[in-house]
Order: structure tokens, then C-alpha cells, then sequence
């Protein structure tokens, strides 16, 4: 305890001795205290050779299987144990609770460094596989737009364990992937409204246009890889092409709202997307250091999963009456 007093008293000292620091206490990564600790704990602990001391550092730790499994090394555990102490001498003095590396402290749960957010990631990924299941089981395999919802449903699946990875731990490799297959579901929903609209146009457009997406897809995915990563500009992509998708889709319901009354479960589906997407807007302490804004945002879209999902297999059933009426009756007036 005389210890952990004389680091909070020591804390104190480093941040009034600069304007700066104490302009900028809210984040923790930066400020003397943090640093210090994590250097005399490295140098304590994880500067020594050989596998056997390092592993007896790390199992001054107290790590578990599931730590060991995800990678927490001598210097991680370092990084986290003063995390936690920082934290602690800004709640002692009546400071904001700072951030560390543009996040905030979560508490670390089976070796998962944000555990909520792992969880509702998984949770959105086992909605879209029981959606998927229904879907197949519902809709016939020749009803147009039949394997659209199929490569809608693949990305989304696939962009949702990038994130469970990512937010289980926190990587360069691992915050790539999880930025570049986010955006890939953002992309997709485009992708998904613009081909509804031509489904009735050649194969030849389709494929050109398809080519195109893909085209664009790869293409900034390697602007994402190079380079130092531009968050706000990666934000507003990802915002302007969900507006459009958006756009596009309530210009169709505005267009067949007399005719396809099923058009509501699209719109509610935007509408209440857009509502959730107001969580990512706020900014608050995790609470008990595992619920934040962003893991909360996860978990708004698991019940939305089932709103875009019936709305395909009752707009695929319906496009496949149309096609049955259509062959039977080459007069027989197409919709769209």
C-alpha cells in the first residue's frame, strides 16, 4: 500500500508539472506516470533471457489458459497492470477517467480485451447464420435474387468474426481486417440495392457492375493496408456509401409503396439502423469497465438482423410469383 500511495502522490508531481499533461489528462498513454510505471515494470520483470524466467514473469501475472491462448506477453500484462494503476490515481485525485491508446479501460474477461464487444459480435454472426437457415428454408433456390441475399449474408458472417478477432485483441493485422470487412457489409448493402433494382436487366450489366464493386473493393482495401490508417476518412466512406444505400432503397419504397406493402420492412430496417448508429456518437467511461457506446452499437443491430432478412424472403417470393406469372403470360405486367 505505501507503494501504490507514493505512485498516486507521484502522479500528482509528473501531471502539474506541464501544462500539457494536464490539458490532455485524459489520455492515459501519455502522461509520466503511465510510462514509468510500464518501463520499471518491463525491466523488472521482462528484460531477463531465457523461456523460464519469462515465464515465471508472466505467471507473477496470475494469467489464465485463455491469456496464454491470445497472446498476452510479459509487456502486455505490463501495459495492462498500469493501465489500472493510472486509472486509479485519476480516480483517487477526482480526474476524468482517461483513455489509452484512443480506447477506453476495459476490464479484460477470458483474455478478451473487449468482451461485450466480442460477445455481441458473435451474437450479430449467429443471428445472420440462423437468418441465412431460414431464408434458404423459405425461398426457393431458382427465385431471383436468390444467391444476392446468399453473398450478402457471407460478407456480413465474415465481417462480424473480423470483428469478434479484433476486439478480442487489439492488432495491427487484426484492426486491418476488422476496418476493411466492416466497410466490405457497408459496401455490400450498395452492392445488394443496386442489384434488386437491375435484376431484371442482363447478365452482361450485372456482371459489369459487379466487376466494378469488386474492383472499387479491392482498390481501398489497399489504400487501408498502406500507409499510416486515416480513421476520419475511413468514417466518412463508410457513411456516404451507407447513405446511399439508404437513399436508394427509400426511393424504391416511395416508388411501390401502393404495390409492395412489404416495403415497410426495409424502411423500418434504415430507420432504426440510422437510430442505433447513434450510439458510435456517444462517448462515456465503460460501464463496469465492459459496457461502452461502441459494444452497445453491437448489440442495437442483433434484433435488426431479422428486419432485412424477411424483408428478402418475402420480396424473393414475390419476385418469384411475378416470374411464374410472367412465363405463363409474356403480357403479364412486370414490377419492380
Amino acid at each position: 500500500m505505501t507503494r501504490l500511495n507514493a505512485e498516486i502522490s507521484a502522479i500528482c508531481v509528473l501531471l502539474l508539472l506541464s501544462k500539457s499533461l494536464l490539458a490532455t489528462a485524459s489520455n492515459g498513454d501519455r502522461t509520466q506516470f503511465f510510462h514509468n510505471c510500464r518501463q520499471n515494470c518491463e525491466r523488472t520483470n521482462c528484460s531477463a533471457d531465457g523461456l523460464e524466467i519469462q515465464e515465471q514473469a508472466i505467471s507473477f501475472y496470475g494469467q489464465t489458459i485463455f491469456d496464454r491462448i491470445f497472446g498476452w506477453s510479459c509487456a502486455d500484462e505490463c501495459s495492462y497492470g498500469c493501465m489500472w494503476r493510472t486509472v486509479f490515481a485519476f480516480l483517487e485525485r477526482g480526474w476524468p477517467i482517461p483513455q489509452f491508446y484512443g480506447k477506453w479501460p476495459f476490464l479484460r474477461l477470458f483474455g478478451m480485451q473487449e468482451p461485450a464487444s466480442v460477445i455481441f459480435s458473435i451474437l450479430n454472426f449467429v443471428m445472420h447464420l440462423r437468418m441465412l437457415r431460414k431464408f434458404r428454408w423459405t425461398v426457393r433456390p431458382d427465385s431471383p435474387c436468390y444467391k444476392l441475399a446468399h453473398i450478402f449474408s457471407l460478407v456480413c458472417m465474415n465481417g462480424w468474426i473480423w470483428s469478434a478477432i479484433f476486439h478480442t485483441r487489439d492488432f495491427p493485422l487484426t484492426e486491418l481486417m476488422d476496418y476493411a470487412f466492416a466497410y466490405s457489409i457497408v459496401l455490400c448493402t450498395l452492392y445488394c440495392m443496386v442489384m434488386r433494382m437491375l435484376h431484371r436487366y442482363s447478365l452482361f450489366l450485372r456482371g459489369v457492375i459487379t466487376l466494378a464493386f469488386v474492383s472499387y473493393y479491392i482498390n481501398y482495401f489497399a489504400y487501408l493496408s498502406v500507409g499510416k490508417f486515416n480513421y476520419s476518412f475511413n468514417m466518412k466512406v463508410n457513411i456516404g456509401t451507407g447513405v446511399l444505400s439508404a437513399v436508394g432503397w427509400f426511393v424504391w419504397c416511395h416508388q411501390v409503396r401502393y404495390r409492395r406493402p412489404y416495403y415497410r420492412r426495409i424502411l423500418r430496417f434504415y430507420v432504426l439502423f440510422a437510430l442505433a448508429m447513434g450510439l458510435e456518437l456517444l462517448d462515456f467511461p465503460p460501464i463496469l469497465w465492459v459496457l461502452d457506446a461502441h459494444s452497445l452499437w453491437h448489440l442495437a443491430t442483433v434484433p435488426l438482423v431479422s428486419l432485412y432478412y424477411d424483408f428478402m424472403v418475402e420480396d424473393c417470393q414475390t419476385l418469384r410469383k411475378e416470374q411464374a406469372m410472367a412465363e405463363a403470360y409474356p403480357y403479364y405486367n412486370k414490377d419492380i
